[in-house]
């Protein structure tokens, strides 16, 4: 038998560098792992921060209303306080806790909310709630802003020496505001 083409004998076929190259494109133009496994994780994340978020039901702290502050155990007995002290019918918790400007406002809300979730996540947390400096300076400012009338003395300087370093509004009103 003699062979034309395709009897008698298989045509053998040569792959050129052209379809090398071809092949070699498409297979380097996949998905590695490492961006595969950096969405999963970040998509991980994001679904839990946003599922805690939501069980937190973190939005109602962007807002003035003092019943959020006591959507922890540990702050109901100060809710209670503050609700019969002198200050219950006049301020709500970010008149005390929070500064007056909204970007100092929300820095503040984000850091101590974003300070409690640890706490309390981890269980790293006194019994008796503490006071950073942090935000005892932004009681204290609160203070002298609402009662600057009265307050206007205080800082002032008596024989060369300030003495707004020594005076605090908290350290003799520590009750004023909540009695706990």
């Amino acid at each position: 038998m003699t062979g034309g083409p395709g009897f008698g004998h298989s045509p053998s076929f040569r792959v050129d560098d052209g379809d090398r190259a071809r092949r070699e494109r498409k297979r380097s133009n996949g998905i590695g792992l490492v961006p595969i496994l950096i969405a999963l994780f970040a998509g991980a994340a994001g679904g839990i921060g946003f599922f805690t978020l939501g069980y937190a039901d973190a939005t109602a702290y962007l807002k003035n209303d003092p019943e959020a502050c006591a959507n922890c155990h540990v702050m109901r007995g100060h809710l209670d306080a503050w609700i019969k002290s002198s200050h219950g019918k006049v301020a709500t918790c970010n008149d005390c806790h929070a500064p007056a400007g909204m970007i100092d406002k929300y820095y503040c809300k984000a850091r101590n909310g974003f300070l409690h979730s640890l706490a309390f996540t981890t269980g790293e947390f006194p019994d008796n709630i503490q006071s950073t400096d942090y935000n005892h300076g932004v009681t204290e400012q609160a203070c002298r802003h609402c009662h600057a009338e009265i307050a206007h003395g205080i800082g002032t300087r008596v024989s060369g020496a300030s003495v707004a370093e020594d005076l605090s509004c908290i350290h003799c009103h520590a009750t004023v505001g909540h009695d706990r």
